[in-house]
């Protein structure tokens, strides 16, 4: 059973940083794409970041870039969300997702291209 588990997230003044841990389960997640997605309240769930299965390809949102960098380490089967100069619009829910299939160079950005979604984490920017 695939199961993905998100932590990291919590509360933080506007300009500083969080790093959001995804660790996975139930298989090895080396070769399969993640990514990052956020939704916060009253608005649909957005794309932030991905990576590719051999995490040579990263794809950002225009919102977030120069801000987030996301990575994975193969040998603790899990992916970060390194988020820098962290602003009030960046409040949300934060889920990482991942894909039935192997893809060593593919990059998914869209929520209904992902098969296993974790329960997510709250990040909350104060101005």
């Amino acid at each position: 059973q695939v199961q993905l588990v998100e932590s990291g997230g919590g509360l933080v003044q506007a300009g500083g940083s969080l790093r959001l841990s995804c660790a996975a389960s139930g298989r090895t997640f080396n070769m399969y794409p993640m990514g990052w997605f956020r939704q916060a309240p009253g608005k649909e769930r957005e794309f932030v970041a991905a990576v590719s299965g051999s995490g040579g390809n990263t794809k950002y949102a225009d919102s977030v870039k120069g801000r987030f960098t996301i990575s994975r380490d193969k040998d603790k089967n899990t992916v970060y969300l390194q988020m820098n100069s962290l602003k009030p619009e960046d409040t949300a829910v934060y889920y990482c997702a991942t894909v039935q299939l192997i893809g060593a160079i593919a990059i998914f950005s869209r929520a209904g291209q992902y098969d296993y979604w974790g329960q997510g984490t709250q990040v909350t920017v104060s101005s």
